[in-house]
């Protein structure tokens, strides 16, 4: 797969400068979230932009395509003969006129249109009578072609699963033929499979003179596909290295300032049954909302983990366990009990945390505070309210110890939650579960867009929660987390849970294709 794989033909073409970001300084009240950062990009380069989670990657990514305005700096960009031109500040359309285009780590998609009308957005006038939706469709399709990357276009955003979602999102920068592209995580939910086959067009596109900037989390990514590496952490761009003279262990000193040790999984006897589904099965619009016949008993000190390509009814077995959905028919017992109601809120009093798959869409309200985000699942308990006055010191205590524990790092306490990076939303969350000490643990890709060590504490967390008694039901796309945390796998296709046997790499990746049963 990617790792181990290098791109020689990006290492060919003469490099002039296509970008030039100049003493950029941003401030969110008194967090320094850029500091004077100088970074400059040639042609036909790909570049790894990394660092922990709230080192001011995504803020500096923001700025240079116009949704933030820096307090200080400037930004230059190369125009079609090669002249270097000052980049107007704040206007998101001024760097799409430049030719930038960026693939967030979090969707900006609307989710009542079908996929062709959001990759379509913006590149027609308001005043054309027509849609020449005929000749985009022929251009998006090429576009799929090429780089292996597909999507229902006649389906509904919010019809689609969070990897398809993701793939609408390259398509639309590639249909906008950005020369300069910014991919922040964008294999986050691919399969190994697709990101081999993107990173191989992507660095085709850069033979002809595109430029990337890469953000990723993962290390064998970055070291198979750039060519450069920055470092930023806590705002301050604090080193930068030839990608040839990298290795993991040296990247992770640059980003954290020591090495981040691996968590052992110790053997333990699992205990008694926490989670038990007996032939549960939810009809849902299609496949990738549907599970059939389903029996998974989940017992206290054990990881259970569900390995699958996204899309195959994963989202059904989360959504009915945090309470979301009811099912067709079958049971969930928790700890002994017939389980008659499928609320959130009786979910919760059952024992359930959850850690949801769409952070910012069901893990948190974006227009309320951190400390208010942190205290939302226990609103009936005596230290947070009294008679429905909400006790506001408590909360403020209560939620400056969960993110110093959790490291989780922003504006502060009373800022909206919205301002928070990925990540740190993540670690909140995180802090609300497991402070919570629940009985089952959904972790839905609880790592997805995490640092080295901020994956590496979720880890830690888990192993420690499993060994207090929790049990825990682990749904990730990364295989390798799965294998390194699960006591138990299970593969589920086309809605179909199967216990894999064994946890051989080979025979699970066939039974995630549905190509072989063990």
């Amino acid at each position: 797969m990617v790792q181990g794989r290098i791109y020689p033909a990006l290492f060919t073409m003469e490099k002039t400068s296509v970008l030039s970001l100049n003493n950029l300084s941003k401030r969110f009240g008194s967090v320094l979230a850029n500091d004077a950062i100088n970074l400059t990009l040639k042609q036909g380069e790909v570049l790894a932009l990394l660092g922990e989670n709230g080192a001011g990657k995504t803020t500096l990514m923001n700025m240079l395509f116009g949704h933030y305005v820096p307090d200080s700096g400037s930004i230059d960009v190369a125009d079609e003969t090669g002249k270097m031109h000052p980049l107007t500040l704040g206007h998101p359309q001024a760097a799409l006129d430049a030719g930038i285009g960026m693939v967030h780590q979090h969707f900006t998609l609307a989710e009542n249109l079908s996929s062709l009308d959001n990759i379509l957005l913006g590149s027609e006038s308001l005043f054309s009578w027509r849609h020449k939706r005929k000749k985009a469709r022929k251009k998006i399709t090429a576009i799929m072609q090429r780089t292996g990357l597909s999507a229902p276009l006649d389906e509904k955003i919010g019809q689609l699963s969070v990897g398809e979602r993701q793939r609408v999102e390259i398509l639309k920068a590639l249909y906008h033929d950005a020369k300069i592209l910014v991919l922040d995580e964008p294999t986050a939910v691919l399969t190994p499979n697709e990101a081999d086959t993107l990173f191989e067009n992507i660095a085709a596109m850069t033979r002809e003179g595109l430029s990337v900037i890469f953000i990723s989390h993962k290390l064998h990514e970055v070291l198979a596909f750039s060519q450069r590496i920055v470092v930023l952490r806590h705002g301050k761009l604090v080193g930068e290295i030839i990608t040839a003279d990298a290795n993991e262990r040296k990247i992770a000193q640059m980003m954290v300032g020591a090495d981040t040790p691996a968590t052992p999984r110790q053997a333990m006897p699992p205990g008694a049954p926490v989670l038990d589904l007996k032939s549960l099965t939810i009809k849902g619009e299609n496949t990738r909302n549907s599970l059939y016949d389903a029996d998974l008993c989940i017992h206290s000190h054990e990881i259970v983990g569900i390995a699958g390509v996204s899309g195959n009814g994963q989202s059904a077995l989360a959504r009915v366990i945090s309470g979301l959905i009811t099912p067709n028919s079958g049971s969930i017992s928790m700890n002994g009990e017939k389980l008659t109601r499928f609320t959130p809120p009786a979910m919760l009093k059952a024992g359930v945390g959850r850690i949801p798959e769409d952070r910012h869409h069901d893990g948190i309200i974006g227009a309320m505070s951190v400390s208010e985000n942190l205290i939302i699942e226990r609103l009936s308990d005596s230290d947070v309210q009294t008679y429905g006055f909400l006790k506001q010191h408590n909360i403020a205590t209560h939620a400056k110890e969960l993110c110093a524990a959790y490291d989780v790092r922003g504006p502060g306490i009373e800022s909206a939650v919205r301002l928070l990076s990925g990540g740190n939303i993540q670690k909140l969350i995180l802090a609300r579960v497991f402070e919570s000490s629940p009985h089952l643990i959904l972790a839905n890709q609880p790592t997805r867009g995490l640092d080295l060590g901020a994956a590496g504490e979720v880890a830690r967390r888990l192993l420690e929660a499993r060994r207090d008694g929790a049990g825990i039901l682990l749904i990730s796309e990364d295989l390798d987390e799965v294998l390194a945390l699960a006591d138990r796998v299970f593969v589920i296709h086309n809605g179909h849970l199967t216990i894999a046997h064994n946890k051989d790499r080979t025979t699970i990746g066939l039974m995630m294709a549905g190509e072989k049963a063990c």
